[in-house]
C-alpha cells in the first residue's frame, strides 16, 4: 500500500461550482487541509462540499484574507469529490491537501 501526500489547486474559483478533487478510482484519501484565499477587495462568501454534503456553507472571507475550512481530518473514498463555489466571480483560490493511499 502506497501513501502519497499531495495538493491540489483550484484558481479563480468563482460563482460556478468547481470540483477541486476527485480520490481516483483504488483510492483512499485522508483530506488534512482545504484552504481558500480571496483574491478580491471585497468580502466573499464561499461554499464547500464534500462526497455531496456541505463543509462549510456561506463562509465569509475578508477582502485580501484566507480561510482554513477543515479542523480535523476526513476520509475519502473512491470518486468522492471537493467542490467549492464562491458568490462572487473569480474570487477564491483553493488548495486541498490529501494522503492518497492506493
Amino acid at each position: 500500500m502506497a501513501n502519497t501526500f499531495k495538493n491540489y489547486t483550484s484558481a479563480s474559483v468563482g460563482t460556478g461550482a468547481t470540483t477541486t478533487y476527485t480520490v481516483p478510482s483504488s483510492t483512499t484519501a485522508i483530506m488534512m487541509g482545504c484552504n481558500l484565499a480571496n483574491r478580491t477587495t471585497s468580502q466573499i462568501a464561499v461554499d464547500v462540499q464534500v462526497a455531496g454534503v456541505y463543509l462549510v456553507k456561506g463562509a465569509p472571507i475578508p477582502a485580501n484574507s484566507a480561510l482554513g475550512v477543515l479542523d480535523g481530518k476526513i476520509i475519502l473514498e473512491a470518486a468522492d469529490t471537493v467542490v467549492v463555489t464562491s458568490d462572487t466571480a473569480s474570487s477564491a483560490d483553493v488548495i486541498v491537501s490529501v494522503l492518497e493511499q492506493t
